[in-house]
């Protein structure tokens, strides 16, 4: 039975319109991206075969052009097509962090960081600069390492903070395993930080941690 032969209240697309995204299932809100199914199968049967397929919906959408183009039903305009929208969810988020915005909301600035970070199979090291009322200077990515790990160098922190006048900084990097807890040379890096910061009166606010649906805090943790 074709989608549109459905009760009204039971198809994803006026289900959306009706009750807003949020009331959808995986499968429902890819069968909208996908929009038509394969022969014999509706567009929310071929979306329950791809996340069957591919282990969920996060491994879709993270998934690499050759993956997502041998899958039934997709290919390279799909791919681009998703790889756009993914891009304007995590430039919304972004425009949370333009310059001269004030970090009003900590959820917020967190997702932002989740939507950058998590998913990367390397480490990276990246820093968000603040002025005296916390508005966002600038955010850097200023270290990228390997899957194990990346060299972070202070002095060149210090100087990108003075580079931009910066009166607070928060530190953020990821960890590839998916395991947000802090290492022990996490702390000690941060202490080092910490230290080479306050020598030119600028604060550190937090160190974060980005895993894998996790964050960890420094600041929460009592670490700072």
């Amino acid at each position: 039975m074709a989608i549109s032969d459905w009760p009204e209240a039971e198809r994803p697309r006026e289900k959306l319109l009706a009750r807003g995204p949020q009331a959808l299932s995986d499968a429902e809100l890819l069968a909208i991206f996908l929009r038509t199914g394969t022969a014999g199968k509706t567009a929310v049967d071929l979306a329950r075969e791809l996340l069957t397929r591919f282990g969920g919906l996060r491994p879709l959408l993270t998934a690499d052009v050759d993956a997502m183009c041998d899958a039934p039903g997709l290919g390279p305009a799909k791919y681009a097509q998703l790889a756009a929208a993914l891009e304007m969810g995590r430039r919304h988020l972004g425009e949370k962090l333009a310059r001269g915005t004030a970090l009003e909301s900590t959820a917020d600035t967190r997702r932002y960081l989740e939507s950058r970070l998590r998913d990367l199979p390397y480490e990276v090291f990246c820093c968000l600069f603040l002025d005296n009322r916390h508005r966002v200077l600038a955010f850097e990515e200023l270290f990228r390492g390997t899957l194990n790990g990346t060299a972070v160098y202070p002095r060149e922190i210090v100087k990108r903070a003075l580079s931009h006048n910066a009166a607070a900084v928060i530190l953020v990097h990821n960890h590839p395993s998916g395991v947000a807890e802090p290492s022990r040379a996490d702390e000690t890096l941060t202490d080092r930080l910490k230290e080479a910061l306050t020598l030119v009166d600028v604060r550190l606010l937090d160190h974060l941690v980005v895993g894998d649906g996790e964050m960890v805090s420094f600041s929460e943790r009592g670490l700072l």
